[in-house]
């Protein structure tokens, strides 16, 4: 990566790096990115995203609290439950850049649902 003046990019400040490193490290697991990439197409309670990702609900409530300390999820009440969605949307397309071209590279349609025990988690 250039730092010069031959147009190239400047080298972002360590407090961004630190933050960009701290964000992907939560989604290095592929439960949490599981999650992330639910969430990113639609809302849903933890009971939903259990179910969708194979994960017991004590497991899912975990990611889900760390995802949200990190501020990249976010929880409203509805009545009794709690639903989660994406509070940046800048992470849904890292996300689903990231899934995508992985899914196009393997022949598979990023759309197709992959379960974790699929993918050995």
């Amino acid at each position: 990566m250039s730092t010069g003046s031959g147009g190239g990019f400047q080298d972002p400040p360590a407090e961004v790096l630190a933050e960009a490193a701290a964000a992907f490290g939560l989604l290095a697991t592929p439960a949490r990115l599981h999650i992330v990439w639910a969430l990113a197409q639609g809302e849903s309670d933890v009971t939903g995203l259990a179910e969708r990702v194979g994960g017991t609900l004590p497991s899912v409530s975990q990611h889900l609290t760390k995802l949200k300390l990190a501020g990249l999820v976010r929880s409203r009440r509805e009545g009794r439950r709690q639903v989660y969605l994406v509070d940046d949307p800048d992470v849904v397309t890292v996300v689903r850049l990231m899934v995508g071209q992985l899914a196009a590279r393997a022949g598979q349609p990023s759309s197709a649902p992959v379960r974790l025990r699929e993918l050995g988690a």
